[in-house]
């Protein structure tokens, strides 16, 4: 029993650090978006709910989810419904530059050069930015076609 109550205090600070969020790196920013998934691709839509997101974000950008491979099927089992993401995005894929043409499909002048390691004629190998999810809310509407 002398060793039950310390043995009780250090597992219940063990489960309330756990709990935390981790912290903000300072070359990214924690965000929170609503938006559509289809496999490890997340497209950002309007809100239902008419809710400000924390930085805006405009409709029609996309992502690459990564994080725990159990969150990562959690959203994927809710695909074709809305779901608002929240995680890491580094600040430097939240700049916008160029001019957008046509919805946000063509993008003149679109960012610096990136090295991709190989040929010149390549490609680099994703245009997309990547979110780190933390976690996830459904938002219980369908998915806008």
């Amino acid at each position: 029993m002398k060793y039950g109550v310390p043995l009780f205090a250090v597992i219940l600070g063990v489960a309330l650090a756990a709990q935390e969020e981790r912290p903000v790196p300072k070359d990214s920013a924690r965000v929170s978006i609503p938006g559509c998934s289809k496999g490890s691709a997340f497209v950002v839509t309007e809100s239902p709910e008419g809710e400000r997101t924390s930085l805006e974000i405009k409709p029609g950008r996309r992502f690459r989810l990564t994080g725990k491979k159990d969150l990562l099927n959690e959203i994927k089992a809710r695909e074709g419904y809305m779901i608002e993401v929240t995680g890491l995005v580094r600040k430097n894929d939240l700049e916008s530059t160029g001019i957008t043409l046509g919805g946000g499909r063509v993008r003149i002048g679109g960012g610096s050069p990136v090295s991709n390691g190989g040929s010149p004629t390549q490609a680099p190998q994703s245009a997309n930015a990547i979110i780190d999810v933390e976690g996830f809310r459904p938002l219980g509407e369908p998915c806008p076609k």
